[in-house]
């Protein structure tokens, strides 16, 4: 169950509100500026600056339910930028991986590191507000470093960074031998691994924080919860469970969904938006040298609608001849499909797809695979036109040229990394 050297130590890296953080990159007036930033459609809040959080404004708040707040404090909102975010989280990882000898992306701004073998030559502590320095002077990025015996106590010691200014970015709980104090700080529900169904419970059973939960027999735990709250609890504990999920996982499946700007009607309207979905998803398994078997399509109206007349929701599964990634082959697919399961007369608000049975492209096991030159390389001078001049330079023509369905976007930032028209210029 656990890492037989307990002389492991892992840090976690973590960006400071990254969205917004990137938002303040391009646009130096908005430092110590309260900034926020919305989710798909410009509905809710999903990342706010310290100077944001001090005004209440919470995480995953409708827009219109702070608009007041907004108004009277002027503060900065954006529509969310992910080819932005996208690139600015690669600037950050590489530096990582250049500092660190082992690594686990976790997320688009969440590092896992080991660092045991660093113990030869450097301080933990040094080393780590040098590496954090280099990338707020390289990205403008700020990030908080959190050092601990497991990877469970390095993000305790992360959130113990980011919850107290006095702290200079970087926090060593190893060096804190009784830890009780600053785990009876740590809330239950602020655990990493714990989600809210096993919080429920763990309160309901009187533990309320970290240090509680630890003080609880393994027998409890693991007949209660289950062998991961075990391996969290020993965690808590210093005992390393967890190591680094640094190999590369070939995904299972692949999907694309997104909520409209505006609800449509016509079949011609929600036709470009499975196609430019399907067209997406063909780019991500393409990438990752993946093909399909299976395409499921879903479109639905508005699940709140207190009409039921009004709501209509369905879905199909496309089996595929042969496993592809071939974007015009899978759009016919999904196509046929959505003519199936249309419906006239509502008003629709979101559709997705998904692409399953994913395996590697170069498998040799289908008597019937598809093997069209022609089509590899019609789709590798597609991706590459998109990635050379920009996103969606080409595409097929049912994705349509109006797109009247597509997000809003009102509030959105421009591609400052991502797009040549959009480069700073900077006058001397």
């Amino acid at each position: 169950m656990y890492i037989k050297n307990k002389k492991r130590m892992f840090a976690l890296a973590d960006c400071n509100s990254f969205y917004a953080s990137c938002e303040r990159v391009f646009n130096p007036k908005l430092k110590n500026k309260p900034v926020v930033v919305l989710s798909n459609n410009d509905g809710c809040i999903v990342a706010r600056t310290n100077e944001a959080k001090a005004l209440g404004i919470k995480m995953g708040e409708p827009l219109f339910k702070a608009q007041k707040t907004i108004k009277k404090y002027n503060v900065k909102v954006f529509s969310s930028n992910y080819a932005l975010y996208g690139s600015m989280s690669n600037r950050v990882m590489k530096i990582l991986e250049q500092s660190f000898p082992n690594i686990e992306i976790y997320s688009i701004d969440e590092a896992f590191m080991e660092i045991s073998s660093l113990k030869k030559n450097y301080n933990y502590y040094k080393y780590a507000i040098n590496v954090r320095e280099i990338i707020l002077k390289w990205t403008g990025i700020p990030i908080s470093i959190g050092i601990g015996e497991t990877k469970t106590l390095a993000k305790i010691a992360n959130y113990i960074v980011k919850n107290n200014s006095k702290i200079n970015g970087v926090f060593d709980i190893t060096k804190i031998k009784n830890k009780k104090k600053i785990l009876e700080q740590i809330k239950v529900e602020e655990i990493w691994g714990i989600g809210n169904k096993i919080s429920k419970l763990l309160i309901k059973n009187n533990i309320k924080n970290a240090y509680e939960f630890t003080q609880k027999d393994n027998r409890w735990v693991r007949k209660n919860i289950n062998i991961l709250g075990l391996k969290t609890k020993m965690e808590l504990n210093g005992i390393p469970c967890y190591e680094l999920e640094n190999n590369f996982k070939l995904r299972k499946s692949c999907c694309v969904s997104r909520s409209f700007g505006k609800k449509i009607k016509s079949l011609k309207d929600i036709t470009e938006a499975v196609s430019a979905y399907i067209t997406r998803a063909a780019e991500k398994i393409r990438n990752e040298k993946l093909v399909s078997n299976n395409i499921n399509l879903y479109i639905r109206t508005n699940p709140f609608n207190k009409n039921p007349k009004e709501y209509y929701a369905n879905s199909i599964s496309i089996s595929l001849d042969y496993p592809t990634n071939d974007t015009i082959t899978l759009n016919k697919k999904t196509l046929i499909g959505l003519n199936k399961i249309f419906r006239k007369g509502y008003l629709y608000q979101k559709a997705g797809v998904i692409l399953s049975g994913l395996e590697a492209e170069n498998k040799d096991f289908h008597l019937f695979k598809e093997d069209n030159e022609r089509k590899k390389t019609l789709m590798s001078a597609f991706d590459y036109i998109n990635q050379r001049y920009g996103k969606n330079s080409l595409h097929i023509a049912s994705e349509g040229i109006e797109k009247r369905w597509l997000m809003k976007r009102s509030r959105c930032s421009s591609s400052f990394t991502t797009s040549l028209k959009d480069l700073l210029i900077v006058k001397c």
